[in-house]
């Protein structure tokens, strides 16, 4: 039943006094903050609803004006705040820039004045200097990695262990803040065996053992996240090619066709799978999955794969196409360069070949050939290096053991840790270095030679640690460099075994940069000349790659052809198949291509371009994450 007008009237001034919203007009009480029905902040305070009219007819008369003038109002006073935080902000970023300057300024001149007064040394200077850099820098990554998923981790704690897990996780947190990495680690390790159910933590810490290269303890941890979460993705990728690692193909089959029904749509799961298949020969499958994963993202690796499988099943076209796409999207990849100069071989494109194998030496000219001298001249000259005893004894046999089974990282960090007891030890300074080749660690290779030469070791020992470090100076393009360092290698010793390495490093150098090849033959026929029986490979090696330079084909096939009879390597054998195939000889430089392509480091090329893509996917495994919109699982 409808009320009369007086008894509205009566009720409606009994009622509360009301706020009417400056956006919709709708009346709200008057201790509302916000309108209940558009949510804006209430600004404009009205009187009571007028006796003889309804609420809800006063909205026709709010003036939009009105509200116009309001919220410009509100904005002003907004911008105007922002620009005084704003003029602040820079005020303080002035004055910290102002404050490093003087602080480097200070640093810098007591460097100088330490420099000059002889208490340090520049280049361990630098050395400790950018290892505390690295250091400090991989600590911060992990300490921001870590606060994005601490409030996760501390969720799935159980009750009853809830508070002793915080305390690990604040404990990692104060370590993570004073660059304290493996404190922070070992409590969060502590962490973890209060929570084994906490697929969160045992992930970070799967992460973070990966990125260090620590593949048997991020094995395990992948496997706990999966125990909890089965459907969980990184676990599933990182996983299956880290159980592939471990020679559990089949188990690592599984996880990653797991990952790949699963994510689809994903570039990774497609490419481990097939870099796991092509890795076992089962270049079929491979190349299905490797077509999928090049379709979702070209990566350079990807089509190199691809291109390799295609090559290896003799489909030609196909492998031309996609070894093309990989050179073209990374002119640095020198095995695809040299595959797809055995592609165009086989097509009987000589011209293309040669200049797909030419492009392969230039980018990487000194390929196995210093490794062979430098590990010759460490195991086989005649003069063996100082043993190694006491504690580091120990380390230094693990290493040795970890490099004969081709496992270099392992063997690195025994003998740096065989260097921690024993820090000047000549043979295990040369150990390391041996191994940094095979890494291609130049500056680290550097350091060390630089180390072993300070020692003022014997003609023998030095030459070796001279051979190594031209090696370093090689990889870096430092070939002048290299030249002035035979020279001063000369001048040192006077030994036939000396003479062959200082003429053969310089030789190679200037045949490399093609100046001057009438004194790089000189050179290259001096160190055959000095060198005793067991070393004339190397310099009859240099002296065909220097004919080869001088296009005297003839000369070059018949010097590479007697260096690879004597002491057979890939990089020589592959400078055999180009003087061959520049002079006609298009069966005889297949075999013999084909022959180097087998010896050298391209054997494992799938395996490794597989990790390294799996490492640098961080890319790809934040592209998955946005686009799923979640954070993991």
């Amino acid at each position: 039943m409808e009320r009369t007008s007086e008894e509205r009237t009566t009720t409606d001034v009994n009622e509360p006094a009301s706020v009417f919203c400056q956006v919709c007009g709708a009346r709200n009480p008057e201790e509302e903050e916000f309108c209940r029905r558009c949510h804006q902040r209430l600004l404009v305070v009205s009187g009571t609803v007028p006796t003889d009219e309804e609420p809800d007819d006063e909205e026709g008369d709010f003036s939009f004006d009105e509200h116009l003038l309001e919220r410009i109002s509100v904005l002003e006073e907004a911008v105007k705040r922002t620009a005084e935080t704003m003029r602040q902000l820079l005020a303080a970023v002035h004055k910290q820039e102002q404050t490093l300057l003087v602080g480097q300024t200070g640093l810098a001149a007591l460097r100088e004045l330490l420099e000059a007064n002889g208490a340090i040394d520049a280049d361990e200077w630098d050395e400790l200097w950018e290892s505390k850099m690295d250091s400090q820098l991989l600590a911060l990554e992990k300490r921001e990695r870590f606060v994005a998923v601490r409030e996760r981790i501390a969720s799935l704690a159980p009750e009853d262990r809830r508070a002793e897990l915080l305390a690990r996780l604040e404990e990692a947190e104060r370590a993570f803040a004073g660059f304290e990495v493996e404190r922070a680690m070992a409590a969060l390790e502590q962490g973890f065996r209060l929570d084994l159910d906490n697929w969160e933590l045992a992930f970070f810490l799967a992460e973070a053992r990966f990125n260090e290269g620590e593949a048997g303890a991020a094995l395990g941890y992948f496997l706990h996240v999966l125990a909890v979460r089965p459907e969980h993705f990184e676990s599933l990728v990182y996983g299956g090619v880290l159980l592939h690692e471990s020679a559990e193909s089949a188990k690592a089959e599984e996880l990653l066709k797991r990952a790949v029904a699963l994510y689809p749509d994903d570039f990774l799961p497609a490419f481990s799978l097939g870099a796991v298949l092509a890795s076992t020969g089962n270049l079929t499958r491979a190349a299905a999955y490797l077509e999928r994963a090049v379709e979702l993202d070209p990566l350079p690796q990807a089509l190199y794969l691809l291109g390799n499988c295609c090559y290896e099943m003799g489909r030609l076209a196909p492998a031309i196409r996609r070894l093309g796409e990989a050179v073209r999207a990374d002119p640095g990849f020198e095995e695809a360069h040299y595959v797809l100069g055995l592609a165009y071989l086989d097509r009987h494109w000589n011209r293309k070949a040669l200049d797909a194998f030419r492009q392969a030496q230039q980018l990487n000219p000194r390929k196995l050939r210093y490794q062979d001298l430098v590990h010759y001249l460490s195991e086989g000259a005649g003069s063996p290096l100082p043993p190694v005893e006491g504690e580091a004894a120990e380390h230094f046999e693990r290493g040795e053991r970890h490099r004969d089974r081709g496992e270099p990282k392992k063997a690195a960090a025994c003998y740096r840790r065989a260097l921690a007891a024993a820090p000047d030890h000549p043979t295990l300074l040369l150990s390391l270095s041996l191994v940094c080749l095979e890494l291609d660690r130049a500056q680290e290779i550097e350091s060390l030679t630089r180390r072993v030469l300070d020692l003022a070791p014997g003609e023998m020992l030095q030459a070796t640690a001279y051979a190594a470090l031209a090696e370093a100076l090689r990889s870096q393009g430092r070939l002048r460099e290299g030249n002035r360092l035979g020279c001063r290698l000369l001048e040192e010793g006077d030994s036939s075994f000396t003479r062959t390495i200082a003429y053969y490093e310089m030789a190679y150098n200037l045949a490399e940069m093609e100046e001057d090849l009438d004194r790089a033959l000189d050179y290259a026929r001096r160190s055959l000349e000095s060198a005793p029986e067991e070393l004339k490979s190397f310099p009859l090696a240099a002296l065909g790659w220097v004919h080869y330079k001088r296009r005297e084909l003839d000369q070059a096939i018949d010097c590479l052809s007697r260096a690879s009879e004597l002491g057979s390597s890939a990089t020589t054998l592959t400078h055999l198949g180009m003087a061959l195939l520049a002079s006609g000889d298009e069966e005889g430089a297949r075999d013999v291509l084909a022959e180097a392509r087998g010896m050298g480091p391209r054997h494992d090329g799938l395996e490794e371009r597989m990790m390294q893509c799996m490492r640098d996917s961080t890319r790809l495994l934040e592209r998955h994450r946005r686009g799923r919109g979640e954070t993991k699982g």
